[in-house]
C-alpha cells in the first residue's frame, strides 16, 4: 500500500503528483502503459528532467540563470492545468489500462 497524498487528504482533490509512487513502481517494473495510466503528467515530466537539467547547466555556464522565467511559468501552468483536468467529473475520458 502506498502512503496517502497530503494534498488529497486536505482538499479531496488529486494533486499533480498523485499516482506518482504507483507510476514509479510500474516504470521500474517495465510497465510503461500502467505508468502512463497512473500519472501521464509525471511520465512526461520525468522524460524532460534530464533535458532541462542539461539546458540549465549550459545556461549557467554562460552566466545566465538556470531556467528562464517563461520556462518556470510554463511548467507551473501545466501543473495547474493538469490538476484541474484530472479533478473534472468524468476524468479519465479513456478507460483505465488493465493488465
Amino acid at each position: 500500500m502506498y502512503p496517502p497524498c497530503p494534498f488529497k487528504l486536505l482538499t479531496g482533490w488529486n494533486c499533480p503528483f498523485c499516482g506518482g509512487l504507483r507510476m514509479t513502481h510500474d516504470l521500474l517494473h517495465g510497465d510503461l502503459m500502467a505508468g502512463v495510466n497512473d500519472n501521464v503528467f509525471l511520465v512526461f515530466l520525468l522524460l524532460g528532467v534530464p533535458l532541462v537539467a542539461i539546458w540549465g547547466r549550459l545556461r549557467r555556464r554562460h552566466g545566465r540563470s538556470a531556467l528562464p522565467i517563461p520556462a518556470v511559468l510554463a511548467i507551473t501552468v501545466a501543473a495547474i492545468l493538469w490538476t484541474v483536468l484530472r479533478n473534472l467529473p468524468g476524468f479519465p475520458l479513456l478507460p483505465a489500462v488493465t493488465g
